[in-house]
């Protein structure tokens, strides 16, 4: 993962929105819901990528990461991605966060023309649609949980107790309730990663990017943040995963295999 893309998931900007609610005593969901569709609708494509490339100039010779790439992503559905190192990953979840433009081809998301907006378009993008969750933790080693989470919302202008509230809603979600005045250091792995699941999703974002979420974590720990990103899922967020691991491959209801720029559906 680039410095830019980083860079891009501790300041992206988060966007306001109305905290819904499950059936069930003390339920609280970080996704914004729709109505849903009538029973025999089609389901929404929330990524629509047609003969997308992205080629590079590397020592003076042309690297082509993606080679004509046509894919399609429902709202709301699990998504894992593998491939070797060099294939293209990394750079197809930069195009999907809206971090990087394709050479050629188009990347909608929704319908919104990544490869044509503009910057400032792409950053309210970035700030209203998207959250990212890395293999670095990338937490602030002397704020607490509650303070690394609540930086997130330091460009919205919400008020200190809303901020708050917000704040604490995410932590809990996470399961990191009684945590939340904990700094980095004093977590395990597991529960930095879920601090920075919080940071991601206390805007209420439609998707989820997540470069190798579990790639710091040993077996149990991995088990911890797959139940976490799961439930998000379950309550209707969209999750694209980056992993060589194929125990977390498995957990997703569709997997991708993308080796030199081309992708396959590899579901089984």
């Amino acid at each position: 993962m680039t410095d830019t893309t980083r860079r891009a998931a501790a300041s992206t900007p988060p966007t306001p929105a109305v905290l819904g609610t499950e059936p069930g005593e003390n339920d609280v969901t970080m996704i914004d819901t729709e109505p849903a569709s009538a029973p025999d609708a089609a389901p929404e494509a929330i990524y629509r990528l047609e003969g997308v490339t992205r080629t590079y100039t590397q020592k003076g010779r042309v690297v082509k990461a993606l080679a004509g790439v046509d894919l399609e992503i429902e709202a709301g559905d699990f998504v894992t991605i593998q491939g070797p190192t060099g294939g293209g990953k990394s750079t197809l979840l930069q195009l999907l966060g809206a971090l990087d433009r394709p050479t050629t081809g188009a990347v909608h998301l929704g319908d919104i023309d990544i490869a044509t907006a503009n910057n400032s378009r792409l950053g309210r993008i970035r700030a209203h649609e998207i959250g990212f969750v890395f293999q670095g933790f990338n937490l602030i080693p002397t704020l607490t949980a509650h303070e690394n989470v609540d930086m997130a919302l330091e460009p919205l202008g919400l008020s200190k107790d809303e901020r708050a509230a917000r704040v604490t809603e995410a932590l809990a979600h996470v399961g990191l309730a009684e945590r939340g005045d904990h700094r980095p250091g004093e977590l395990s792995g597991g529960q930095q990663q879920r601090v920075a699941i919080a940071r991601a999703i206390v805007k209420r974002p439609r998707v989820l990017l997540a470069d190798e979420p579990t790639g710091n974590l040993d077996e149990s720990m991995r088990d911890e943040i797959l139940a976490v990103l799961q439930k998000l899922n379950d309550e209707g967020l969209t999750l694209i995963v980056v992993t060589h691991d194929s125990a977390v491959a498995r957990r997703a209801r569709r997997r991708l295999r993308l080796d030199k720029g081309t992708v396959r559906d590899i579901t089984r």
